[in-house]
């Protein structure tokens, strides 16, 4: 949503307006109960949701996006808090600064794939994206494409897409430039800087984020105990103490460059390079009772992406193609003080790994009323890693994965809009995975306009769904299952949008969608005889629920701007399966660490360069074990965690000025998202920002 204050229509009356305003807004509200993902008919965009014209590109889409200024907002805080402020997605947080991965649809994360302008960048060896290593500076664009409709884009994403996306467009001609400090508690610094050029069809820009604390944050530990005694040492009382977050502390850098050349004619040519580099403590667990003698767990990476692209656009026809590389240092260290002067490293690994990618598109409109679309993706990963361990200095091992595979992916599909008012498409998907091919991938779209005055509209899918095991499931030593089946199964969606409002005055939009998927030959690692962890086909998994989001803005008199955005999912993810052995309670349960209701809300309220912002997510309770046990270490209750910020802008010196403090956790919150990981509570942050 465009933030700028806007005029209110005049001769409207205060009351008349607000009461005119609410009832359009409850007459809309059955809409939220109704099977959506975001939707579009006008050219106008709401936070959260995005609304355009209606083309024959958009059957088969349920896209969410997230506002660019929900990007910018949040400059110091994660993709991983974005997303979970501002979507029905579950975040799995192990702790501040480390591991994050989203869940889609009652799925794991490895069943959501993650793409950067067009590559994925998911783990070929985990099949897993941590957001925590995404910081929102660095994120341009960002949309979650949910279920059957990601097979338009990519394959393997059981759940759905994550869509990312950077670029060098720049707004106006020369350069303009952006720094950004911010300051927080536990010693914590943020540093932003973002510098941009554009002249004729030539666009340029480069940006850098620098990310440090000691991140030794209190928390109340309640898997301890302390006892306390009379004089004659009897028990008479008893708390969980207050302790700090132990080895908690990182640095994070990332520089991020790109241009663009718009040739005309010719086609536009693009190239992005992204490189991050981290140092980070991996914080111990609140069940860790060991003294404090000496100790480094430590894990740092660096990386770096690429993306050459060149794109052509005719009045018919859009030719696209792409070629990327990915290049991941990944290093482990695990050492304890074994006596005053012997440090033992008990684990050192170290990981490269490699992806080449590359990708051809193409798109064609005969007529207003159809489109055919195909495209080819290859990428190619090698891995080579290594795992040292030591149990006393002088007897270690090397256990290490060495391994290739190509992935090949292409598509072809056909849209078609008979009516103004009826949408037609179908897709089909071919997989091939080192020697390996997957059985088609089919996919069919329906979309109906039910009420044009509202933008009633209707949206139906199927399809089937399909992911190779990864890397690690087919060769890690020891325990690799080359014999593992693909996970599959069907996908079908149901769903209702609706948009409308009046210019200048309101905005309001709304919709929900159900989702049905089953799931075959699901992968789980389980023990063996031999005393580690196998992959195996085992679960059969049926994951169904409700996504729903609306968003309403209302320019009010005298400059005033609210603007409201609201996610909610209700998702069951049940082990249909067969027990593995005769102990299994795993069967007719849901699957451990994912909630049956998630929820966000964001409300911002804007006047005369000052703006209040409130926000709020919700996940209810998660079991961390199969069986669903309510016991303490089986579940983790439900919780709520609310941000605010206060922010001030004007211009001086010829500068655009900005100052604002942002308070996390508001109310306090004492909550967990993984078991035994503990999460800060309230905090404050202070950010000056300078733009020319």
């Amino acid at each position: 949503m465009n933030r700028q204050h806007r005029a209110a229509t005049p001769g409207i009356r205060t009351s008349a307006y607000i009461r005119k305003c609410l009832l359009s807004v409850a007459a809309l509200l059955p809409c939220l109960f109704f099977p959506t993902g975001s939707t579009a008919q006008s050219p106008t965009l709401l936070r959260g949701i995005s609304v355009s014209a209606r083309r024959v590109g958009d059957i088969g889409k349920v896209e969410s996006r997230i506002d660019s200024s929900a990007l910018r907002e949040s400059v110091a805080l994660s993709l991983a808090d974005v997303l979970g402020f501002n979507s029905g997605l579950y975040v799995k947080n192990y702790g501040r600064a480390t591991l994050s991965t989203v869940n889609f649809r009652g799925t794991s994360s490895s069943h959501t794939q993650v793409t950067w302008n067009g590559m994925r960048i998911s783990s070929p060896m985990l099949g897993t994206t941590d957001f925590s290593m995404i910081p929102s500076f660095m994120v341009d664009r960002a949309a979650l494409v949910h279920g059957s409709s990601s097979l338009g884009e990519v394959g393997g994403g059981i759940g759905g897409l994550v869509k990312l996306s950077t670029g060098s467009a720049v707004e106006k001609e020369g350069f303009s430039g952006q720094y950004v400090q911010g300051v927080g508690l536990w010693r914590t610094f943020d540093e932003f800087m973002r510098l941009a050029w554009g002249r004729g069809p030539w666009r340029a820009s480069a940006r850098v984020a620098y990310s440090s604390s000691r991140n030794d944050f209190p928390y109340t530990n309640h898997d301890k105990k302390d006892i306390v005694y009379d004089d004659d040492y009897n028990i008479i009382d008893s708390y969980h103490p207050r302790e700090r977050n132990r080895s908690g502390a990182f640095k994070d850098f990332h520089a991020l460059a790109s241009a663009s050349y718009d040739g005309g004619k010719s086609g536009r040519w693009g190239l992005d390079a992204w490189y991050l580099s981290t140092n980070r403590e991996l914080p111990l667990l609140t069940t860790d009772y060991s003294e404090d003698n000496k100790f480094e767990n430590r894990q740092r990476e660096q990386t770096i992406r690429a993306v050459a692209s060149w794109n052509r656009f005719s009045s018919t026809t859009s030719l696209s193609a792409r070629a990327g590389y990915v290049h991941t240092w990944l290093a482990y260290d695990y050492r304890r003080e074994m006596s005053q002067t012997v440090m033992s490293t008990l684990t050192r690994s170290r990981s490269h790994v490699n992806t080449f990618y590359a990708h051809a598109g193409w798109k064609h409109y005969p007529s207003p009323k159809w489109q055919f679309e195909a495209s080819a993706d290859l990428h190619h990963h090698s891995v080579d890693s290594h795992d040292y361990a030591s149990l006393r200095p002088g007897n270690a091992g090397d256990e290490a994965l060495r391994h290739s595979r190509a992935e090949l992916s292409a598509s072809a599909s056909a849209k078609w809009r008979p009516t103004r008012r009826i949408g037609l498409g179908a897709l089909l998907r071919e997989e091939v995975f080192g020697d390996k091919a997957a059985a088609p991938v089919p996919a069919l779209f329906a979309d109906a306009v039910l009420w044009p005055a509202a933008n009633l509209t209707a949206k139906l899918s199927g399809s089937r769904n399909y992911r190779f095991p990864t890397l690690n499931d087919l060769y890690t030593t020891p325990g690799g299952n080359p014999e593992l089946r693909p996970e599959q199964g069907w996908t079908y969606d149901a769903g209702l949008s609706a948009s409308t409002g009046q210019e200048g005055a309101w905005k309001f939009s709304a919709g929900a969608n159900w989702f049905d998927s089953r799931i075959t030959d699901w992968i789980q690692w389980l023990p063996s005889p031999k005393g580690f962890y196998v992959p195996r086909n085992v679960k059969q998994v049926h994951a169904y629920g409700v996504e729903s989001e609306a968003a309403v803005a209302f320019w009010l008199p005298r400059g005033w701007m609210l603007d409201i955005s609201a996610n909610y999912t209700w998702s069951a993810s049940i082990n249909c399966g067969e027990p593995v052995n005769d102990g299994d309670m795993s069967v007719g349960k849901q699957l451990p660490y994912i909630p049956r209701h998630s929820a966000s809300a964001v409300a911002r309220l804007s006047w005369h360069g000052w703006g209040l912002t409130y926000k709020i997510q919700f996940y209810s309770e998660r079991f961390t074990m199969s069986s669903n046990e309510s016991t303490l270490t089986g579940h983790l209750p439900a919780y709520s965690l609310s941000n605010a910020a206060i922010e001030k802008s004007l211009r001086m010196a010829g500068l655009d000025w900005q100052a604002k403090l942002a308070v996390n956790n508001l109310f306090n919150a004492d909550y967990q998202t993984v078991l035994s990981r503990p999460m800060p509570g309230i905090n404050f942050e202070f950010f000056l920002s300078v733009s020319f």
